[in-house]
C-alpha cells in the first residue's frame, strides 16, 4: 500500500475515532476525564505501533531513515518536529498576553527557515553526515571541534527537550488527573516507544502522524468558534472583528473615555464590566505593591516584625485572651445598656423626668453596637477559623531572610502585573519609551534575530534534512516545512484573539460562587488564579492572575463552554506536539553520545550493533535526565524556556556552520574558540539577567541586569556577534586550510553529486 493511502486512511479513521467520542459525550456516557484517557490511550498506541512496525538497527536507517524521505513527507515530519509544546501550547498564550508584541516568536520562528534554505539545509545534506557534529567534526578536522558540537548540540537539545516535557506534564496533569511529577514520566513512555525501536526512521513517520493529530487539534476549537460567532468558519477572516471587541473592553476595563468610538453593539461585549470597580482592585494591587517594596527594602526587619504580628494575633486568640475579651465587651454593652435603662432625673420645675442627651444616646447605642460586632467576631466558629487561618500564616512564613526575598519578589511580581490595566493589544511597540530608558522595539526585533537564527542552528531541525534522497530534496523540504507550519501560525493570532475574547465576555463579571468549572481546574495544575481583591464577590480582570500564558490553548474550548470532546481532541495535539519535539530531541542528543562521541572519537572500531544498542540505551538515560529536570525544576512559560535553547544554539552552532559552508578561510581553532565563547555570553547573559528580573531573584544582582534592556530571552543578540568576531578574527590570524579542503568546501556549495547513494562520506570523497 502507498504511503499516500495509508496517511489518508489513518487521517480519515482518526476523524471517524472523534466523531465516535462527541457521539458518546452528547449520550453523556463519557466525561472529559474519560476522553482524556481515551486519546492518551489512542495517541501512544499509535505511536507505539508505528515504532514497532519500522524498528531498525541498521545505522543509516536508525540515524537518517536511510536518506530515502521524500520533501513533502519530510516537510511534514520536520513540521510536527518543530511545532513543539512552544508553538502548539505557548505561541497563542504569548499573543493573548503580549498582543502585537508576541508576534515576534510567529515572526523569527518563520523566518529561520529562509535561514534554512537559504544558508544551511542543502549544504549539510551534500556534506552527506548523520549529525551536526559530524559535519563540525568533517569541515574543521580533528576532535576539537567535533566536541565542542557535541557539547553545544547536547546543551541545546537538553534545554529544549525539557520545556516539551514541561508541556507534556501540564497536559496529563490537566486531563488525566495525575500529578504533574508522575505526569511527566508517563509521558515520557510515549516518546521512547517508537524513538527507542526504530530511531531516525520511525520518528519521521511518527512524526507525521503526529503532524496530522496536532494540526487537526489546533484549527478545529477556533473555526468552531469563528463559526459561532460569525457563522463563517475561517477566523483569519474574523478575528479582526473579534480585535475590535477586545479593544473595547480593554478600555472598558481601564476605565477610559469614549471606549467604544465606533459602537459595536453592546450585546457582543460585556455589560457586567465596571471600571469602578475595576480600579478599586488595581488600587489595592497597588497598595499591595508598594508594602512588598517596603519590605524588600529591609527584609530580615519585616519578616521579624510579620512575624511578631502573627504570634501576637496568635496569643490574642487563646482561649482565655478571648474568654477576657468576651467578658470585657459584655460588660461594655451591660454598662451602656444600663445608662440607657437607668431612671433619668426629675426636672424639679416640670416634675418630669429628663429626656437623656441625644448625643450622649447615641454614643451609648454606638458602643452597644460595636460590642454586638466584636462579639460576633469572638462566636466560638469565627475565632476556630481565625485561628486556623493565622496558624497557617504562621507556618507559610519564610523560614529566613532569602526565603522570603524569593517568595515576596513573586508576590511584588503578581502586584505589579495586576495593578495595571490591560495593555492595549494592538499597540505596536515604540523603539524607545517616553522615559528613555527601556527600548522595547529592540526587544522586539532582538527576539525576532534570536529566534530565526537559532531556528537555523537547531541540530535536531537540521538533522531533518540529512534524510532526504537529494540536495534538491533537502531545498524542497524546506519549503514543505515552512507550509506545514504556517497553517498553524497563520491561525495562532486568531487563537490568541478569540481567547482573550472569550475571557472577557465569560469570566469578567462573574459572581466568585458561580465560577466555572475550569477554573478549578487549571488552578490545581497552577496555570492561573482567582483573588476576590475587593471582597465584592465578583471577579474583576484585575482579580484574574495569569501564572502562566500557557493555558489559552488548552483552555479556550473550556472558556468558550465546546463540547469535552474538542477539549480532549487539543489535549491530543498538544501531546502530539510536544512529544514529537521530544522524539527528535532524544534521538539528537543520544547520537551525539553514541555516534559523535563513541564512534567517532572514543571507538572508531566499534560494530554497528554496538553503536546502535548504545544510542538506545543512552536514549532512555537521557529521557530520564530531561524528565527529572522538568518534574522537580517546575519551568515559567514554555516559549521562554525554548528562547533559551534557541539563543544557544544562535551563538554557538550557526556562527560555525555558517561560515564553514560559506569562508573557505574558516579554521578549526577559530571555530571552536567562537563556539566557546558565543556560548558562554550567552548563556551567562541569560542566567545574569534571569535572576536579575525574576520574581525568584534571591541572588542578590542589580535590578535589572541588562544590556540596552535585552531581557534573557534576548542573550543571542550578544552571543552571536561575538562567535562571528571570534571566528573571523582567528581565521585571520592563523594559518588557513589546505587547498584540498578549501576545494572541497567550496564544492559543497554546488548541488550536483549527492544523490541518494552517492553522499559525500569524508573530505576527497564524491564531490
Amino acid at each position: 500500500m502507498k504511503l499516500r493511502q495509508i496517511f489518508t486512511y489513518y487521517t480519515v479513521g482518526f476523524v471517524a475515532f472523534t466523531v465516535i467520542l462527541g457521539i458518546l459525550e452528547a449520550l453523556k456516557l463519557i466525561d472529559l476525564k474519560g476522553i482524556g484517557y481515551v486519546f492518551m490511550a489512542f495517541s501512544v498506541l499509535v505511536y507505539a505501533f508505528i515504532g514497532f512496525v519500522t524498528r531498525t538497527s541498521d545505522p543509516s536507517e536508525y540515524y537518517v531513515a536511510g536518506r530515502g524521505i521524500n520533501s513533502i513527507y519530510n516537510g511534514m515530519a520536520t513540521g510536527s518536529d518543530w511545532m513543539s509544546a512552544a508553538s502548539f501550547i505557548s505561541m497563542a498564550g504569548l499573543l493573548f498576553a503580549l498582543g502585537h508584541m508576541g508576534l515576534a516568536y510567529i515572526m523569527g520562528w518563520t523566518g529561520g527557515y529562509v535561514l534554512l534554505a537559504l544558508l544551511l539545509a542543502p549544504y549539510l545534506r551534500k556534506f552527506g553526515q548523520y549529525t551536526v557534529p559530524d559535519f563540525l567534526g568533517t569541515r574543521y578536522g580533528g576532535s576539537g571541534a567535533r566536541v565542542i558540537g557535541i557539547i553545544c548540540a547536547i546543551l541545546v537539545s537538553l534545554t529544549y527537550l525539557t520545556a516539551q516535557l514541561t508541556g507534556v506534564g501540564t497536559i496529563v496533569s490537566r486531563f488525566i488527573g495525575l500529578p504533574y511529577e508522575p505526569g511527566v514520566f508517563i509521558g515520557l513512555a510515549g516518546v521512547l516507544v517508537c524513538s527507542f525501536l526504530g530511531g531516525m526512521r520511525a520518528v519521521t513517520w511518527t512524526q507525521v502522524a503526529q503532524y496530522i493529530i496536532l494540526i487537526t487539534a489546533y484549527l478545529i476549537p477556533v473555526v468552531v468558534l469563528s463559526a459561532k460567532l460569525f457563522f463563517i468558519p475561517i477566523p483569519e477572516l474574523t478575528y479582526g472583528q473579534i480585535l475590535q471587541r477586545v479593544s473595547v473592553m480593554e478600555k472598558q476595563i481601564a476605565g477610559k473615555d469614549n471606549p467604544n468610538p465606533n459602537n459595536i453593539p453592546a450585546d457582543v461585549l460585556n455589560s457586567k464590566i465596571d471600571p469602578a470597580k475595576e480600579k478599586e482592585s488595581r488600587d489595592l494591587w497597588l497598595k499591595d505593591l508598594a508594602m512588598y517594596k517596603a519590605k524588600l527594602s529591609n527584609v530580615d526587619s519585616a519578616l521579624a516584625a510579620d512575624k511578631t504580628s502573627l504570634e501576637a494575633k496568635l496569643a490574642s486568640l487563646a482561649d482565655d485572651k478571648v474568654a477576657e475579651r468576651r467578658a470585657a465587651l459584655e460588660k461594655q454593652k451591660a454598662d451602656a445598656q444600663a445608662m440607657i435603662n437607668a431612671p433619668q432625673p426629675i426636672d424639679p420645675k416640670t416634675k418630669k423626668p429628663v429626656m437623656m442627651d441625644a448625643e450622649k444616646l447615641k454614643e451609648l447605642e454606638g458602643k452597644i453596637a460595636d460590642a454586638d460586632k466584636q462579639l460576633a467576631t469572638l462566636a466560638p466558629e469565627r475565632v476556630k477559623a481565625e485561628k486556623e487561618k493565622t496558624q497557617k500564616a504562621s507556618a507559610a512564613l519564610p523560614k529566613n531572610a532569602e526565603e522570603a526575598k524569593i517568595k515576596w519578589n513573586a508576590a511584588l511580581a503578581t502586584a505589579t502585573a495586576q495593578s495595571k490595566p490591560p495593555s492595549d493589544y494592538l499597540t505596536i511597540p515604540p523603539f524607545v519609551s517616553a522615559d528613555g530608558k527601556s527600548y522595547p522595539m529592540l526587544q522586539f526585533l532582538g527576539l525576532i534575530f534570536c529566534l530565526m537564527v537559532g531556528t537555523a542552528g537547531l541540530p535536531h531541525i537540521l538533522t531533518r534534512y540529512y534524510t532526504t534522497p537529494s540536495v534538491k530534496q533537502a531545498r524542497s523540504s524546506v519549503g514543505w516545512s515552512l507550509f506545514f507550519i504556517f497553517l498553524l501560525y497563520f491561525t495562532a493570532p486568531a487563537y490568541a484573539a478569540f481567547a482573550r475574547y472569550e475571557v472577557f465576555v465569560n469570566l469578567v463579571g462573574v459572581e466568585i460562587a458561580n465560577l466555572p468549572s475550569w477554573i478549578a481546574s487549571w488552578k490545581l495544575v497552577g496555570l492561573l488564579d482567582i483573588v476576590d481583591k475587593n471582597g465584592d464577590g465578583i471577579v474583576q480582570f484585575a482579580d484574574f492572575i495569569i501564572k502562566s500564558t500557557d493555558f489559552v490553548v488548552l483552555a479556550t474550548p473550556e472558556i468558550a463552554g465546546l463540547p469535552a470532546t474538542i477539549t480532549g481532541l487539543v489535549m491530543a495535539g498538544g501531546l502530539a506536539a510536544a512529544l514529537s519535539t521530544a522524539d527528535g530531541l532524544l534521538l539528537t542528543i543520544a547520537n551525539a553520545f553514541s555516534h559523535d562521541l563513541y564512534y567517532k572519537i572514543i571507538n572508531p572500531s566499534a560494530s554497528v550493533q554496538t553503536r546502535v544498542l548504545i544510542s538506545k540505551v543512552l536514549l532512555v538515560v537521557v529521557a530520564i535526565i530531561g524528565a527529572s529536570i522538568a518534574a522537580f525544576v517546575k519551568l515559567p512559560v514554555i516559549a521562554a524556556t525554548v528562547a533559551w535553547a534557541f539563543s544557544f544554539a544562535a551563538s554557538s552552532l550557526f556562527p560555525a556552520l555558517v561560515l564553514g559552508i560559506w569562508w573557505r578561510r574558516t579554521t578549526g581553532i577559530a571555530a571552536i574558540l567562537g563556539m566557546v565563547s558565543g556560548l558562554v555570553v550567552s548563556i551567562s547573559y541569560s542566567i545574569l539577567n534571569f535572576f536579575s528580573t525574576s520574581p525568584n531573584n534571591a541572588l542578590g544582582f542589580a535590578q535589572p541586569f541588562s544590556i540596552l534592556s535585552l531581557r534573557h530571552t534576548e542573550s543571542g543578540m550578544l552571543g552571536l556577534p561575538v562567535a562571528f568576531i571570534v571566528i573571523i578574527v582567528v581565521s585571520l590570524l592563523t594559518p588557513a586550510p589546505d587547498k584540498s579542503l578549501q576545494d572541497f568546501v567550496y564544492s559543497v556549495r554546488f548541488p550536483k553529486g549527492a544523490e541518494k547513494g552517492k553522499e559525500v562520506e569524508s573530505i576527497g570523497g564524491a564531490a
